[in-house]
């Protein structure tokens, strides 16, 4: 600040590093209602009671591997594109208008709100309506949570099944095409592919990873049992003595009023994560599956390559037959040379005057000689194995 009461340059540019950066997100709660909201990182860690290096995995700007983190009143969220934060009653999603997450949203807002138990009927109706009461008021004691994070992980592994299709539509012709015919084209094609299938399988291995690790620590998938810590925590308080950030919401408070009835539960109960474990084992399956479609691609490529080897080794071994071929010709070609560059001499003697009769069978001989040199080096050679018979 100048003398005169005039902001310098330098504070401009200290006023600017303190604004914190405002990112996009979109709130449902568990009637499906959402509402967008522009805020900064501090309103979020405030809202949903995160660390800052939890809110950290969800920055799009750096790279964390999927992750699905259980937090004492938040479950973060980190599934490739999607990056959300859910609490007891609503869900914070990221970046709302991308395309790939608004499918996303649109499934949360049919999936979120509780299913509706009230049917009327009379004779047989009544039958069937206690049926549908039966099922759907199993269908509201899945919790909240849950309901969120199934709709997550259904989203993750459709979509990362639906590239790995894609991947095999245009894998497959492409590797038939390369054996059939070995070109520059056909094998940058599929040197693409292949880079493709690799990074793709990378993203696959680590979801399936994640998931895979929750699955073997019952601590961890304890930790992401939201509303089980709300009932906890409403059994061990009084209704005056509850906390503020129970009492803030009218969604958490009336679970308060409807849990507090029944907060004798055992040890047993309140470790059974028997429900979450099928959840997460349903979607493991298929994730796995996803990976194993890519593994038999990765094995078809690895053949295709060892296929393209042997008819490359096969072109090559012919190309030493036929220099073998070159080369013993060459030898006998040689020796025949050496004969007519002896009698070819400009050297006067004796024995060559009255002898122009020998021309002939000096040629004939010689020319038999090679002949007999030539396919002597070839039997050896087949002998050898060297040369096909």
């Amino acid at each position: 600040m100048g003398r005169d009461g005039f902001v310098v340059p330098g504070d401009i540019q200290l006023a600017s590093k303190k604004k914190t950066a405002v990112s996009s997100w979109v709130l449902m709660n568990d009637n499906g209602e959402s509402t967008i909201l522009d805020v900064d990182k501090y309103v979020i860690m405030r809202r949903v009671h995160i660390h800052a290096r939890d809110l950290r995995i969800l920055d799009p700007l750096l790279s964390y591997p999927s992750t699905i983190l259980g937090r004492e009143r938040a479950i973060v969220l980190n599934l490739e594109h999607i990056k959300a934060i859910i609490t007891a009653d609503e869900v914070l999603l990221r970046d709302p208008m991308d395309d790939n997450v608004i499918p996303i949203v649109e499934e949360l807002q049919r999936r979120l709100p509780a299913v509706s138990t009230s049917f009327q009927g009379q004779g047989e109706e009544e039958d069937l309506g206690a049926q549908n009461d039966a099922e759907a008021a199993e269908e509201n004691e899945f919790p909240f949570e849950f309901r969120a994070l199934e709709v997550a992980l259904e989203a993750i592994c459709s979509f990362l099944d639906a590239r790995t299709r894609e991947l095999e539509t245009a894998a497959y012709p492409a590797l038939d095409e390369l054996t059939s015919k070995i070109s520059s084209r056909n094998l940058d094609r599929v040197r693409k592919l292949k880079s493709a299938m690799t990074r793709l399988t990378n993203r696959v291995q680590k979801v399936r990873d994640e998931l895979e690790q929750l699955l073997d620590d019952d601590d961890d998938m304890a930790d992401l049992y939201l509303s089980r810590k709300l009932t906890r925590a409403s059994s061990s308080s009084s209704g005056s003595g509850a906390p503020l950030w129970l009492l803030a919401s009218p969604t958490i408070g009336s679970r308060i009023s409807r849990t507090s009835r029944a907060s004798a539960v055992t040890t047993h109960e309140e470790n059974d994560v028997e429900e979450l474990e099928m959840l997460l084992e349903a979607y493991f399956m298929q994730i796995d599956g996803t990976l194993n479609k890519l593994s038999t691609l990765r094995e078809y490529i690895d053949d295709t390559e060892d296929y393209i080897n042997i008819q490359l080794d096969n072109h090559r071994n012919q190309l030493i037959q036929l220099e073998l071929f070159l080369s013993s010709g060459t030898v006998c070609l040689s020796i025949y040379s050496l004969v007519a560059a002896i009698f070819g001499m400009n050297i006067p003697y004796t024995w060559r005057n009255d002898h122009g009769y020998m021309f002939k069978w000096v040629v004939i001989l010689s020319g038999m000689a090679c002949a007999s040199i030539f396919l002597s080096i070839i039997s050896y050679a087949r002998s050898k194995g060297l040369v096909g018979s």
